[in-house]
């Protein structure tokens, strides 16, 4: 949607889509060309010409929002920084394997290096002016959001008085051609999550950072607080390699854990931003295990899911929808689940299919993944006296 908070929930207030033509790499073995392919900003000013150019696609979406996220927290210096991702920097082993097909050597070694996330990582701190321990979270589709979990938890238990968490992924060819091959993808390049007739999901790139922080020392130095973080689950439901549970078991544990964590019953969760995939076994399972959690109050639950309009980020879905959930408690409107033509049957709660205006005071997001990864975080408005 754009660069920023700013222009990302003006983008979802007013209910675009991010599709087009993907033109970072040829799709024309691939039945799928489409992609939410982003427009990536320029070297931003104080990060170094060799840093940047070391850097992979998917590394730099990255170093633009955690940047964001400490400028706004007012923030440098020690802190350690959780970060969730997929792919990592899927580019440069792209790279390293088209030379060593061509008997080529030369730069091998370096790509090698360059290939591994932590070392990806290392260079975005030190351009972030940021030093403490790094750890690298990759639990598939999940691992934005257990960046962030992990993090609640440190501060939480007086482990860290802050964390630098967030997630990336950027567009990667085997990645694509990979999702394609499984017929994962959509075949018109535009997902409908929740829609009787879905057909597949769609790629989407990016990546979403926070700070999270114990209120004390936030109070302590003057910090703006967005939202407090209330409740986290993460589970593992074992049914199968990229299928989830159809009954969605593991979901409906981490929605239990997080909203028993934050003290909220399911009719006190204003709005869900949903795993929400689009593809035929994904929303099923999902919709079954929202309508197991909330019970008879299942009606009143509204639910949507953002891939609609960006696609699906793979391992920084977790850390962008939760910024999403932000967006939506401070300027009090719900992103819509879009594209939809018909509501699958397994549909019972209130399905968001435009954007509307309502009164959000806690927000949960789902975030699932191959392997039967699970995780949900709930957001509240009302920060803690």
């Amino acid at each position: 949607m754009g660069c920023g908070m700013a222009e990302n929930a003006g983008g979802f207030r007013a209910g675009r889509t991010a599709f087009r033509e993907v033109d970072l790499f040829d799709t024309g073995k691939q039945r799928t060309k489409t992609a939410g392919q982003a427009s990536l900003p320029g070297r931003p000013a104080g990060v170094g010409r060799r840093a940047w150019e070391r850097m992979d696609r998917g590394t730099r979406f990255a170093l633009q929002a955690a940047r964001e996220a400490l400028d706004e927290a007012d923030l440098a210096g020690e802190m350690p920084v959780f970060v969730g991702t997929s792919a990592g920097a899927m580019p440069l082993g792209e790279e390293f394997y088209r030379h060593a097909v061509a008997g080529d050597r030369l730069g091998q070694f370096q790509r090698v290096e360059r290939y591994q996330p932590q070392r990806q990582l290392t260079t975005m701190m030190r351009e972030l002016g940021v030093a403490g321990p790094l750890r690298i979270v990759s639990n598939a589709c999940a691992s934005g959001a257990n960046a962030i979990g992990h993090a609640f938890q440190m501060v939480r238990e007086g482990r860290a008085e802050r964390v630098l968490a967030g997630g990336y992924d950027g567009l990667a060819q085997l990645v694509f051609a990979g999702f394609d091959s499984l017929q994962a993808l959509s075949p018109s390049g535009v997902p409908r999550p929740f829609d009787a007739e879905r057909d597949g999901l769609a790629i989407g790139e990016g990546a979403g950072f926070v700070v999270v922080e114990s209120l004390e020392s936030a109070r302590a130095r003057g910090a703006a607080v967005r939202a407090s973080v209330l409740g986290y689950g993460a589970a593992t439901d074992v049914h199968h390699l990229t299928q989830p549970h159809p009954e969605g078991d593991a979901a409906l544990v981490t929605m239990t854990q997080a909203t028993r964590m934050a003290g909220l019953e399911p009719e006190q969760i204003d709005y869900i931003n949903s795993h929400g995939t689009g593809t035929p076994l994904n929303d099923v399972a999902e919709a079954g295990a929202v309508r197991r959690w909330a019970g008879d109050a299942v009606g009143g639950v509204r639910l949507s899911s953002t891939k609609s309009s960006i696609g699906h980020l793979l391992g920084g879905a977790g850390a962008v929808e939760s910024v999403i959930c932000l967006m939506t408690l401070e300027g009090q409107w719900l992103p819509g689940s879009l594209n939809i033509r018909e509501v699958d049957p397994a549909v019972s709660f209130d399905l968001v299919r435009e954007p509307r205006d309502a009164e959000v005071r806690h927000a949960l997001t789902n975030s699932f993944g191959f392997g039967g990864a699970n995780a949900t975080l709930i957001f509240g408005r009302e920060v803690a006296s």
